[in-house]
């Protein structure tokens, strides 16, 4: 993995707020339908006037890294003839590549940055955190209630060594081939050649 310089995670997510400019949207819906508060996240426009000029993205991995692991999550759903969208993110949630296979939905990339932000938030699986929420209510009021959240949904997956999550990787739009784990499998493909480095 290539090493950054630190960056204070804390100040990183005050000011970079792409994801929940991206999915305010989602966020608004799923969190009325489960009844909690509405949090509106600021336009795109907004966090990128607040956003310094010059801020780095956090500690993850090279372009060239992400993009070999994306590529090879989408290679094996494709072969699978599953289009999704695969995105390797730095160790925040925030994307260093997200690609959208051919045939895959836009709304698949909207997905899998909210599953990054899962990862991010709770340093796990988000299918571990989907599946806590089954016995914890709790977790989901706080996806719903969370602008890059809204729902809890498998197949986003940190990328660690020694306890520290260096990448984080999710994939989105195998659920619609009706196979279940799908996104899973393709991830995990992410997460293996990413921790060959």
């Amino acid at each position: 993995m290539a090493k950054k310089a630190p960056i204070m995670t804390h100040a990183y997510r005050n000011g970079l707020l792409l994801l929940a400019a991206t999915v305010s949207l989602a966020g608004h819906i799923s969190a009325q339908e489960h009844g909690a508060p509405v949090q509106t996240a600021p336009s795109l426009a907004a966090t990128i006037a607040a956003m310094p000029k010059n801020l780095p993205r956090a500690p993850g991995p090279s372009l060239d890294e992400a993009l070999a692991a994306a590529q090879a999550a989408q290679q094996d759903c494709a072969a699978r003839h599953v289009p999704v969208s695969v995105l390797i993110a730095d160790n925040v949630g925030a994307p260093v590549v997200l690609l959208s296979g051919d045939g895959a939905g836009v709304r698949s990339q909207l997905i899998a940055r909210t599953k990054a932000r899962i990862v991010a938030r709770y340093a796990m699986a988000s299918g571990e955190v989907e599946r806590q929420s089954k016995s914890n209510p709790q977790l989901i009021a706080e996806a719903a209630a969370d602008p890059e959240i809204g729902v809890l949904r498998g197949g986003g997956f940190p990328v660690s060594r020694d306890g520290k999550i260096l990448a984080i990787v999710a994939v989105s739009g195998g659920a619609l081939s009706g196979v279940q784990g799908l996104d899973e499998a393709c991830a995990q493909t992410a997460v293996t050649r990413l921790l060959r480095r």
